[in-house]
């Protein structure tokens, strides 16, 4: 036997994912065209792609993390 908040969640989780899909429709180029003027360039390895939205990000954590890492532990040292 469901109850009423258990309706109410599933009514919120269902409207969010329809409100998520529409944005996401919304803003997809369906109908993009070329410009006049566009040279696009050569398109990036698999390589490339993978060492500028995986390593990159990586490596940004790596340093932040041990940046506040080292900041931490100096001031438990002092105290």
């Amino acid at each position: 036997m469901a109850t009423k908040n258990s309706h109410r969640q599933a009514l919120r989780a269902g409207t969010l994912s329809a409100g998520t899909t529409w944005m996401l429709l919304l803003s997809s180029p369906a109908f993009a065209a070329r410009d006049d003027g566009d040279d696009p360039g050569p398109g990036i390895s698999l390589a490339e792609t993978l060492g500028l939205f995986v390593g990159l990000p990586l490596l940004a954590f790596v340093v932040i993390a041990g940046l506040v890492m080292a900041g931490s532990k100096s001031t438990h040292d002092n105290g």
